[in-house]
């Protein structure tokens, strides 16, 4: 069975950091992409970024060179340093590991397995 267990959320200062993690189990995040999302109250789910199984990244333009997804293979986990935070990155973030190997979507909806959310609160 797959588990996704993420840590680091918190609160922060405008312009202030966080890192954020995200451990697995049963599924070995090196053949799969792993994936960022965010829900703030009252807005949809959001793509925020994703690592590949091959270690190249992708972002959101909202936080595209702000945030940095990096990968441990030896732990099996993926971590989001966030910098620069603002405002509206305030939400609950999620990581999710995506259905298939070697496969790549920003799409939720190709993810199959999702942390419980962590809550990031970034005050003005």
């Amino acid at each position: 069975q797959v588990q996704l267990v993420e840590s680091g959320g918190g609160f922060a200062q405008a312009g202030g950091s966080l890192r954020l993690s995200c451990a697995a189990s049963g599924r070995t995040f090196s053949n799969y992409a792993v994936g960022w999302f965010r829900q703030a109250p009252g807005k949809e789910r959001e793509f925020v970024g994703a690592i590949r199984w091959s270690g190249t990244t992708d972002y959101a333009d909202s936080v595209k060179g702000r945030f940095t997804i990096s990968r441990d293979n030896a732990k099996n986990t993926v971590y989001l340093q966030m910098n620069s935070l603002k405002p509206e990155d305030t939400a609950v973030y999620y990581c999710a590991v995506h259905s298939f190997p070697r496969a790549y979507t920003r799409v939720a909806s190709s993810y199959d397995y999702w942390g419980q959310g962590t809550q990031v609160t970034v005050s003005s």
